[in-house]
C-alpha cells in the first residue's frame, strides 16, 4: 500500500509505516509543501494500527536542508515571512510532531542529511545511516545559524565541543565518525540500508506499549531534575504495569517462552 501526499508518501510494511520525503530532484530539500505532506502522512500512520515508523528519503538524499529556492510562504495576514517566521510556521510543527508521536522512529539516512535534514534524522529514536551518507551543519556556509533544534540536540548527543566543531566549521561528518561519536546507532551498506532499518523497526513494532512511554521519558528527562525524573518514572511505571503487555511479558517470563506483545 502506498499513500501519496505533497512531496511525501507513506508505505505499509506490516505494523511498520515508512514515511518518505519525496522531492528527489532537490535532494528532498524541505519546504512548506513537504512539511504539510509529512504531517499528513504522520497523521495517517498514527491513526492506523502501525506500531513503528521509518523516516527516509527518496533517491540519493535523505534531506539536503531547507529549500531556499522556494521563498517562505506569507503569514496568515499576507505579510512577508522572514527565515525565522518560516521556521516557526513551517518546520517546527513537524519536528514537534516527531517528538510527540506514540510511534518509535527509525531514521534510515540514505544520503545527505544537511542543515534541517540533519535535525530531522536526529529526531528518531534509532538512526541507521548508509555508508554513502553524510551529516552536515551547513548553516555557516551561507551565513546563517544552526536551526531545527540542532543547538539543543547536538550537545546532548555528542557533547558541546564536537557540536561547536560541526556548527562552526561546517565540515561533512561521515557515518563511521558519527557512529564513533555516538551520534547514530548503526551504519549499513547502501544496498542493505532499508532492509536493516525495517528489521529494527519490526523489532520495535513487536515490542510492548511501554516503548512509547520509554521514548517520552527520555524526551522529558532532558529538562527534569533527577528527583523529578524519578517521580515521573514511577508514575509512568504505574501505567506500564497496568497494560496487557506487562501481564503478557510477566507470563512469558514465568513460562519461559517469548512474549507476544500487542502494543496495549
Amino acid at each position: 500500500m502506498r499513500m501519496d501526499f505533497d512531496r511525501a508518501y507513506l508505505t505499509a510494511h506490516g505494523k511498520v509505516a515508512v514515511l518518505t520525503l519525496n522531492h528527489p530532484e532537490m535532494l528532498n530539500a524541505a519546504s512548506a509543501r513537504m512539511m504539510r505532506g509529512l504531517i499528513a502522512g504522520l497523521d495517517h500512520a498514527e491513526a492506523g494500527d502501525f506500531r513503528a515508523l521509518v523516516l527516509t528519503g527518496e533517491g540519493r538524499g535523505f534531506c539536503s536542508g531547507a529549500n531556499i529556492a522556494e521563498p517562505p510562504e506569507p503569514g496568515p495576514d499576507g505579510s512577508a515571512a522572514g527565515i525565522g517566521d518560516a521556521l516557526e510556521r513551517t518546520y517546527h510543527p513537524f519536528l514537534l510532531r516527531l517528538r510527540d508521536t506514540r510511534l518509535p522512529i527509525v531514521a534510515a539516512v540514505n544520503g545527505a542529511a544537511a542543515g534541517l535534514g540533519m535535525s530531522l534524522s536526529l529526531m528518531a529514536d534509532l538512526v541507521i545511516a548508509a555508508r554513502s551518507a553524510y551529516f552536515l551543519q551547513a548553516f555557516s556556509r551561507i551565513g546563517l545559524v544552526p536551526d531545527g533544534g540542532s543547538t539543543w540536540l547536538l550537545p546532548r548527543l555528542i557533547g558541546l565541543a564536537r557540536a561547536r566543531e560541526l556548527a562552526l566549521l561546517a565540515e561533512k561528518l561521515s557515518p563511521e565518525r558519527a557512529l564513533e561519536w555516538g551520534l547514530i546507532n548503526r551504519v549499513a551498506d547502501d544496498a542493505r540500508l532499508m532492509e536493516e532499518a525495517l528489521a529494527l523497526a519490526e523489532r520495535l513494532a513487536h515490542g510492548p506499549a511501554a516503548l512509547s512511554m520509554t521514548r517520552k521519558l527520555f524526551w522529558d528527562g532532558t529538562h527534569n531534575s533527577f528527583e523529578d525524573q524519578m517521580i515521573l518514572e514511577a508514575r509512568t511505571q504505574q501505567r506500564a504495569g497496568q497494560t496487557e503487555d506487562f501481564m503478557e511479558g510477566l507470563g512469558a517470563f514465568l513460562q519461559k517462552r517469548p512474549p507476544a506483545f500487542k502494543g496495549k
